[in-house]
Formats: C-alpha cells, structure tokens, sequence
C-alpha cells in the first residue's frame, strides 16, 4: 500500500492546502522581499519579516540580499543593456520561460551584490543556515511534502512549489509587467499594469504603479483597483505587526488656481508620470490626426509604425539609430507634431535635477504655460490650463 501522507487528505484538500501555500510565498515575495527589502516603503514585526525569511528559505531557496540587489539594479537599469530581465532587451519568450536563469546569472556577479545588495539582514541566521544553506530549505520542504501528503502527491506538490515564484514573478512580472498591459503613469519605462484586480500575483501586476511610485507601499492606485498585498498590509497593521511608510501622491487641482507657483512646481514634480500621461492623452486627436497626414504622405508605413512612433515619442525611449532617424522624420513632416514633442520634452526637464534655483524653475513653468497657450494647438492650451491648476496635497 502507497503511503498516503500523514494528514490523508481527499486530492481536492491537497490541492486547496498547495493554493494556499503558494499563496503564502507570493506573500513573502511581495511583502518582504519587495516593498520591505528592496525598496523600504514597509516595516515589519521580527517576527512578521522572520517568518516571510524563514518561509522563502523553506520553499523557494532565495537569499534576501539576491533578490533585493537584483530588483534594485532592474529599477537602475530598467529597459536597457544592464537590466537583469527587460523582455525589451531579451525577448518576451525569454523571460517568460527563462527569466529564473537570469535571476541566477545576475545573482553571481559581485558588482551587483556590492553596489545594490546594502541594508539587507547579516545576522547569525543568515551567514551561518539561511545564505550557506539556502537549498536545504528545499529538500526539507520536499520531506515534508511527502511526510505529511503522501509520494506522489507530495513530491507533485513540490514540483509546483519550485515552479510558482520563477514562473509567475521571475517570468509574468517580470516579462509580461513589461510587454502587455494598461498604462496609468507615463513612465520611462515600458512597465505596465497587466490587470486592474491585482489578487493572484499578491498585488504585483499593478506593475506601472509600482515602477511610478517604488518606494509606495500600496500598488493600487485608482478607484477601480485592487491590490492584495495592500489588503494583507492593512491587516498587519490593525495588528500592530506592519507600518507602511509612504503611500502614493494624490493629485490635487484647485479650480480657483491660476498662477503657476512654487506650490504648481511641486505638485507636478511629485505626479510627474501622471502629468505625462495627462499629457499624451489630452493630445490623443491631435496625434491621430497627425499620424493619418503622415501615413498618406508615406512617411509611415502602416499601423505598427505608426504605434512605435508614438511609443518613441510619448516615452522619449527611441534608442537605436533608425528609431531616432524614424522619429526625426515625422517631426520633420508635421509642425504639430514637432511642437507637441518638443513641449514635452521641455515639461520633463521642468523636474530634472539642474543647477537652477526654485524660482528660475518656476519661471520655467511660466513660460512654458504661456507657450503652450498661444501654440495655437487647443489640446495644448487647454491641458496647460489644467496644469495651473495643480496645488500641493
């Protein structure tokens, strides 16, 4: 007779109890490894951050400070040649399916350690069992599964432990985070929200947002989205076990605003992606309309021309040679469109760092509203109306 596990559970018990323990290392990724670790934007009980540490050893044999320094150099480099896993760099199907080889690559270079892996647990624990012995934790995990579910289900079990997280965070998140999806905040990245209802991945599809505000707590940031992790904090802290530090900005527009101030230049400094994405939508007819002059006109071949110019443009990501001849060309062709670009480009330097006082930037902004005023473009004038509008919150 097949040892049937210590806890002889039906297989739809068994396979209930591997939902929820996947469900538990999500949870350990997003709320420790993530947005405690790597970007500090929660604290955690010791006994809360031990736990999620001791969990992940057990089931996924990761290192806090591999990961931590790994996700913190894709935030550097993000999107080009030295981001550990941009599917714009490698491919898509090479993240998706092969993004944990990555992850170990880049967890053996020393420079990376060094530079990003800083403020991450070197206790007793850490130098002598959970870094020395990280694939231990694996094989007890395997032991157990079969102790307590049985052989072939435990060992089943187990296969699908090891699979979850370099699948669904080092290959969907990852991969899938940067290639498909809605876009809230106009990033410089390709980062997108893959679904609003963030409840399977513990919250991490809200990857825009995350990418917008990294050192939030929360994901979520509009009316319609849901963000577990968010959830799971909420609870944590009613029980005096968890605090989050920051939260994202609320945009706040005061109708009775006109003049750009001191209080606009902040404002827009802090949601500076949602000003761009205001800005890209609010010039959405106008592009259209460009971009079907330009199709007749032949300097657009089709659609897909058409959506990578935008993306070149809208981002300012256009890095090859043939891209930015492709862009000069359009910008050569089309006046509106040369304007459209050259005031966004000037609205993003309005929150770069430059050896420029607060009054001179504010001056800046001025000038810029003014400008985009008289352009004689409507789309223009009137988003720049609503940015006088922005007060602090």
């Amino acid at each position: 007779m097949i040892f049937d596990g210590i806890l002889a559970l039906p297989w739809w018990g068994k396979l209930l109890v591997l939902l929820a323990l996947v469900q538990v290392t999500i949870a350990g990724v997003t709320l420790y490894l993530h947005r405690c670790q790597a970007h500090r934007a929660l604290e955690l009980h010791p006994i809360v951050s031990h736990f999620f540490r001791f969990w992940l050893w057990l089931t996924t044999g990761m290192i806090t400070k591999e990961w931590a320094a790994i996700h913190r150099k894709h935030h550097a480099k993000c999107e080009t040649a030295e981001d550990p896993h941009s599917p714009q760099v490698y491919g898509i199907n090479r993240i998706l399916f092969g993004g944990v080889m990555l992850y170990v690559k880049e967890s053996h270079v020393p420079e990376t350690m060094q530079r990003y892996g800083h403020g991450t647990p070197d206790d007793w624990l850490e130098r002598t069992i959970y870094t020395p012995h990280h694939k231990k934790g694996i094989i007890l995990m395997a032991l157990a599964n079969v102790a307590l579910f049985g052989v072939v289900p435990g060992m089943l079990m187990f296969g699908v432990q090891m699979a979850w997280i370099p699948f669904w965070a080092a290959g969907v998140i990852n991969g899938v985070g940067h290639f498909w999806g809605y876009r809230n905040f106009q990033t410089e990245d390709a980062s997108t929200n893959i679904v609003p209802v963030a409840a399977w991945i513990g919250g991490e599809e809200l990857h825009n947002n995350h990418h917008a505000f990294p050192t939030s707590a929360k994901f979520s940031v509009r009316w319609y989205e849901f963000d577990l992790g968010w959830g799971y904090i909420q609870v944590l802290s009613a029980l005096g076990l968890a605090r989050a530090k920051k939260l994202p900005p609320k945009v706040r527009l005061d109708p009775s605003k006109l003049e750009v101030d001191i209080h606009t230049l902040q404002a827009i400094a802090t949601n500076r992606y949602e000003v761009l994405a205001k800005y890209a939508k609010s010039m959405k007819a106008a592009w259209n309309e460009e971009v079907a002059k330009l199709r007749d006109s032949h300097v657009l071949a089709d659609s897909a021309a058409a959506r990578k110019l935008r993306q070149w443009v809208t981002r300012g990501n256009a890095q090859s040679e043939a891209e930015r001849e492709a862009v000069a060309r359009a910008l050569a062709t089309s006046p509106r469109l040369a304007t459209w670009y050259r005031m966004r480009e000037e609205l993003a330097r309005t929150w770069e760092r430059s050896s420029l006082s607060t009054e001179q930037l504010v001056q800046q902004l001025k000038d810029w509203c003014d400008r985009a005023e008289a352009s004689g473009i409507e789309a223009l004038a009137e988003f720049s109306q609503r940015l006088r509008r922005y007060a602090a919150a």
